[in-house]
């Protein structure tokens, strides 16, 4: 396919010479220029989601056996969850020239780093077993969360870049389904491979096992990358990206112009809100659930899965139902009511004594809560257009890392202080706050109205 040449349609008269864009017409000729995409996009769209989620399935690595960390490493509590709020941090003063990056050098460029590092810090913590060796652990850590820098905002981009106008919601929704599906992986694996009631020798040799695991997945998916994974199609899959394309970008001019849209600095706080949230409560999941039901270290896990999962369901069916009516503003408020009713009913089944009517409320809260991330990518991009895509997900996801890292701390706080159903209410207000900035956006949908003209 890579050698394959740009396609116009026939037309009957004579070129003036001039090559025309986006279906403009010509004062010789009224047919339009025909887009095509490529099979092998959904190659490149499979191999950015494994390698997304080998990324994301580090972030909740620590947190997740909290206890265990503890008892074999001899550190704190708070220490432990500073490996996932180090993603949060990471990201804020980074994302800048990461969007940079992608901006002036492409995807390939760009998602061979991103790998890269993902690769580097996985095998720094294969050293790291040892028990005075959590530093190590700690710097490999950090290094894949600089690495993350260069997936959470290509989504958006990678489907705007080789998905046609009919299919780039959809192709954005399983961009980020790769990030949720290492993130569930990141709930279920580590409860599942380390004995958190074990020996110091038994979780020692369970945490090398678990280390060895994701340094030699990633180190596969380095080499795919590298081999197979491409930087855009030969021609443009439809007229916005045609278009998007022939324009000149300027970094700066770009960020002046997002910070300056009314709609995108609304969208920018709610998104923020919503995926603080969901990253406070997947934090802090393991010790929520220990709260009530003691010893249940695996069932944690489970339910981290299982709000994912849902989430990963969710994303497929709002990004099928954002291509089908094109209708975001409404979709995106609609969502975002029904994570509030989710957080509601998460809160008060939680101590109801059954752990099983927990992984029911778990299952409605994570399909609208995590489900909304690739809502808010999409409307992002429509009222940001021909904005590119990676900075608008860039400082979009930047947002969030801020919101993230403020509300697991004050989360963290209020556990402590007045104990769990009072830290949910509010972080149930936090999302009812979201929903009224949301309910304040104009579904300025500019891609949208590109696309149409041309």
């Amino acid at each position: 396919m890579t050698d394959s040449k740009n396609l116009e349609a026939v037309c009957g008269s004579v070129m003036d010479g001039v090559a025309e864009k986006g279906g403009v017409e010509s004062p010789t000729k009224k047919c339009p220029v025909e887009y095509k995409v490529f099979p092998i996009r959904w190659l490149v769209l499979f191999i950015f989601v494994l390698y997304s989620a080998s990324n994301s399935m580090q972030w909740i690595q620590y947190t997740i056996i909290q206890d265990a960390i503890v008892k074999y490493y001899g550190v704190s509590s708070i220490t432990v969850y500073w490996t996932s709020m180090i993603y949060m941090i990471a990201y804020i003063p980074l994302i800048f020239p990461g969007s940079y990056l992608l901006d002036k050098t492409g995807l390939r460029v760009t998602t061979i780093i991103g790998s890269f590092g993902t690769c580097a810090g996985a095998w720094l913590k294969v050293f790291s077993v040892p028990q005075d060796m959590f530093w190590l652990g700690f710097t490999g850590q950090t290094v894949v969360a600089v690495a993350q820098v260069f997936i959470l905002n290509l989504p958006p981009r990678l489907a705007a870049v080789w998905f046609g106008a009919d299919q780039v919601s959809s192709a954005c929704s399983i961009g980020v389904f790769g990030n949720q599906l290492g993130v569930a992986l990141g709930f279920f694996l580590p409860p599942m491979l380390v004995r958190a009631q074990g020996t110091m020798e038994e979780i020692g040799a369970d945490l090398q096992v678990m280390f060895y695991l994701v340094a030699g997945l990633t180190s596969v998916l380095f080499v795919f990358i590298v081999l197979f994974f491409k930087a855009a199609p030969p021609s443009p899959p439809s007229a916005a990206a045609d278009m998007g394309a022939a324009l000149d970008s300027n970094f700066l001019q770009s960020i002046k112009k997002l910070l300056t849209n009314r709609n995108y600095i609304l969208l920018l706080i709610s998104y923020g809100l919503n995926v603080g949230v969901f990253y406070a409560i997947s934090t802090l999941l393991n010790e929520l659930v220990l709260t009530y039901y003691p010893g249940a270290n695996a069932d944690a896990g489970r339910i981290g899965l299982v709000i994912v999962v849902a989430g990963m369901v969710g994303s497929v069916v709002c990004g099928f139902i954002l291509d089908k009516t094109h209708r975001f503003k409404e979709t995106t408020l609609a969502v975002y009511a029904a994570t509030v009713v989710g957080m509601i009913i998460f809160t008060f089944t939680l101590d109801c004594g059954y752990i099983s009517v927990v992984y029911f409320s778990s299952i409605f809260l994570g399909f609208f809560m995590a489900g909304y991330l690739p809502v808010g990518f999409e409307f992002a991009s429509e009222v940001t257009y021909p904005e590119p895509e990676g900075t608008t997900s860039g400082i979009l996801n930047a947002c969030a890392q801020v919101f993230g890292t403020v509300l697991t701390l004050l989360f963290e706080w209020m556990l402590g202080r007045v104990g769990d159903r009072w830290a949910d209410l509010a972080m149930c207000g936090v999302l009812a706050l979201g929903t009224a900035v949301t309910a304040a956006i104009q579904p300025d949908l500019r891609r949208q109205a590109a696309q149409n003209k041309a």
